[in-house]
């Protein structure tokens, strides 16, 4: 009678294949929490290129409609709420920072909340990983703060 050979893999085989996996494991969470961090801040100067973009056609679309009040009405029919009147003469027509102002100006389709401060955030909430739009004032232009502490 002839012994029947047994196929599979023994223990030994099992746990250095688990130790590998383990290893490779331990290599790539650092590295793939690396690549999120930068993607969000990517993400997040994106938007600061588009705000600081709308701010500009914005004020282009005050001046040259011959605006002296809120809300001037961009070329799609979108109203983009403005500074009409108080800042200074560079700063007339710039983009209340509202959801009605700015954020009506920057289409971003829900990729990004925006407050009633214009404080541009992630959808799911991330601390210190956002962008900060600041209206402009009678002494001084806006700005746009990005915080990326958090991402």
């Amino acid at each position: 009678m002839k012994a029947r050979q047994q196929s599979g893999f023994t223990l030994v085989e099992l746990v250095v294949v688990i130790v590998i996996l383990g290893i490779l494991a331990a290599t790539a969470i650092p590295r793939y929490a690396a690549y999120t961090s930068q993607a969000r801040i990517a993400a997040l100067q994106g938007v600061q290129g588009a705000v600081n973009s709308a701010v500009l056609v914005v004020q282009g679309r005050y001046i040259s409609t011959g605006a002296t009040t809120s809300p001037v009405t961009m070329l799609d029919g979108t109203a983009v709420a403005v500074l009409a009147g108080n800042p200074g003469p560079a700063n007339v027509g710039a983009g209340q920072p509202t959801a009605a102002g700015i954020a009506n100006a920057v289409n971003l389709n829900g990729s990004f909340n925006v407050s009633g401060a214009g404080l541009f955030t992630f959808p799911t909430a991330i601390a210190n990983c956002n962008l900060q739009y600041n209206a402009p004032t009678a002494a001084a232009n806006y700005t746009l703060t990005l915080t990326t502490t958090g991402c």
